[in-house]
């Protein structure tokens, strides 16, 4: 999501949060026992592990659910093989969605996100049909409750951050994955609150969207994102506060 749709979409997903949380909690694994399997078991040795240990920690996932996953990834526990994939592809107003999997059957996920984007007025397109829409970087929201922008800007662009503007209640700060703990870090030493911070795809454009476009587009995204097999799903759209409440209301 992009702009105010950053914001709105944590407000959406936190209404249907608590009866996602053991789905959350499947994910979470899955993402660690992928990224042990690539790159060993030691967080320290393995950025793609310490990322994904930091999102569960932040999700609140048991720390015996963690050391699970840890060991699954490094073959001590047995497990099947995950493979990573991305899913692209058009949803209504030709808003372009990403959709991050992780699978151990490529042909049940193809057909469940086809016909996901099928239900809900989209279509699954090919490979790289509107991923060179999207770079990848660290994004961390603010909320701009007590909190004074300037002294803001200097910590995140000290720690390495590219920018820092104010979108919707708060602040969204960019930067590079590479940097993305520095400015994490940072941005914790100096008890500043997030309301979202990850590595995710940013949009170089945007799609603003009106009420009806909106409803299509984050049923397609929720439809999505209930999907077993579905780490992230990532779209390049903008719904203004207004016409948010106006969705929400239904």
């Amino acid at each position: 999501m992009a702009g105010h749709s950053h914001w709105a979409g944590i407000k959406h997903k936190k209404g249907i949060a608590d009866k996602k949380r053991g789905a959350l909690f499947g994910k979470l694994s899955r993402a660690i026992i992928v990224a042990a399997q690539n790159g060993g078991g030691d967080p320290s040795m393995n950025l793609t592990l310490r990322y994904a240990i930091d999102r569960a920690r932040k999700s609140s996932m048991p720390k015996d659910n963690i050391e699970r996953a840890i060991k699954k990834g490094c073959g001590d526990m047995g497990g099947v093989v995950y493979t990573e994939i991305l899913y692209e592809g058009y949803g209504a107003e030709g808003v372009a969605v990403l959709c991050d999997a992780l699978t151990d059957n490529r042909n049940r996920t193809a057909g469940e996100v086809r016909k996901c984007f099928e239900v809900h007025g989209g279509n699954l397109g090919a490979t790289g049909c509107v991923s060179w829409m999207f770079e990848r970087k660290g994004l961390f929201l603010v909320p701009a409750e007590n909190v004074d922008e300037e002294a803001l800007f200097e910590v995140a662009l000290e720690a390495g951050a590219e920018d820092v503007k104010a979108v919707g209640p708060g602040f969204e700060i960019t930067c590079d994955p590479e940097v993305y703990d520095d400015v994490d870090a940072a941005l914790e030493a100096a008890k500043y609150a997030t309301e979202m911070a990850e590595i995710t795809r940013v949009a170089s454009n945007t799609v603003t969207l009106d009420v009806a476009g909106g409803r299509k587009v984050l049923k397609l995204i929720d439809a999505l994102e209930e999907l077993e097999d579905i780490q992230s799903v990532t779209a390049n759209f903008d719904i203004p506060d207004d016409v948010m409440a106006e969705v929400e209301s239904e």
